[in-house]
């Protein structure tokens, strides 16, 4: 790193991915701090500098003692093992020692006793409530939401007239011919296990959704205004029920609720839906596959005079970033209900959906807010704004 890099980081103080040490002497908190920051982001800890960020140092001694420690902490002291590099930097005749911690890519990494730690702003915590351990498992691909069994569900919890229509459809044979359970026809198509529906099942072919999954729902709400008004809106409509019925109710809402631009069109004339269709297509579509249904939260959509707002539970997966996803990249959080949403929804599943979007309609922004586990899109309503 470079001295005027440091220098800066020094000086703006610690944060989720800059921590300060003044010397290390205990390997089991340094693997703690190891594990927080693979668990999380990744980061640096600056060792041989002050808590307020002023440069202490290190002798020759505690350099080579400190790499020792973590030497056997990032082999011993954690699971499973990681791989962090050192710089030794000299600022003003004093030595620091900087640990670059990669982010992990085989979450959750615990120490000896098994406990899971994350970064928590500028310090750390031990993750222990089960959503959050299962985004840490999620994120390294070993287990996904969408697979996780439904306790208590049957094959009684699926239309299973829609499921016979979908099957034709799709394998150009129907159930009956199988000359198997139906059951297993589903286990076979990863959407049951042991008997019981999984959660990409129910999304696709459910029944009883408002009931079985009542918090995977998307929330809509119109204001007059530009801010959220509890007691004056012109329409309020809770969507649930399958993805395909989730995304043509919503779909409605949001095009019933915008207007259309007459422009240079004669007075008889439709006009021009200020906001293309095939946008809020797009990014319904995108919120609905790519959402983490491990946040027991619904997608919520305010449409206000000036903007639209869609919000997913979920930041970006890893390391995806927004100039990714504008440039076509995309990583499937939800795999069986991708694969199977290219039969149901204007889904294509290769990463284009947000260029496409873009394409109809520039003036969208994108907030990946990692703090709050969101991930939002605000579509500037650009023409009525002109109108006026």
């Amino acid at each position: 790193m470079e001295t005027v890099e440091i220098m800066q980081i020094l000086e703006q103080g610690e944060d989720s991915k800059n921590q300060f040490k003044k010397n290390i002497n205990n390997i089991d908190a340094l693997a703690i701090e190891l594990i927080a920051f693979s668990n999380t982001l990744g980061g640096k800890i600056f060792i041989g500098v002050d808590d307020d960020g002023s440069i202490i140092g290190l002798t020759t001694d505690d350099i080579r003692r400190i790499n020792q420690l973590l030497s056997n902490a990032a082999s011993q002291n954690l699971k499973p093992a990681i791989n962090p590099l050192t710089e030794i930097v000299t600022i003003n005749g004093n030595r620091i020692l900087i640990i670059d911690v990669p982010q992990g890519i085989n979450k959750p990494y615990q120490d000896k006793n098994g406990s899971i730690w994350v970064k928590s702003g500028a310090d750390k915590r031990k993750a222990t409530a089960r959503e959050e351990l299962q985004r840490l498992f999620q994120s390294s691909s070993v287990v996904h939401a969408d697979a996780v069994s439904i306790q208590g569900t049957t094959i009684n919890d699926i239309d299973v007239d829609v499921f016979r229509k979908f099957f034709k459809m799709e394998f150009e044979e129907t159930i009956e011919e199988q000359e198997i359970p139906l059951i297993k026809i589903l286990e076979n198509m990863n959407l049951a296990k042991n008997e019981e529906l999984n959660l990409a099942c129910l999304l696709l072919f459910g029944k009883n959704n408002k009931f079985k999954l009542p918090v995977f729902l998307v929330k809509c709400v119109c204001y007059p205004g530009t801010s959220i008004d509890e007691e004056n809106y012109i329409e309020s409509q809770d969507n649930t029920g399958t993805v395909d019925e989730i995304f043509k109710k919503t779909n409605s809402f949001l095009n019933r609720n915008i207007k259309s631009i007459q422009g240079d069109q004669g007075v008889n004339s439709l006009g021009v839906q200020e906001i293309p269709k095939p946008v809020f297509e797009e990014l319904v579509t995108n919120a609905l596959m790519h959402r983490d249904y491990f946040v027991s939260a619904p997608i919520r959509i305010f449409i206000f005079s000036d903007r639209i707002k869609i919000i997913s539970p979920g930041h970006l997966p890893n390391n995806l970033t927004i100039e990714n996803i504008k440039s076509g990249n995309s990583n499937i959080r939800n795999p069986i209900l991708t694969s199977f949403a290219t039969k149901l929804l204007p889904y294509r599943g290769l990463g284009n959906g947000i260029r496409r979007a873009l394409k109809a309609y520039p003036d969208i922004h994108f907030i990946d807010d990692r703090e709050g586990n969101l991930f939002k899109c605000i579509i500037r309503r650009r023409l009525i704004n002109e109108e006026r």
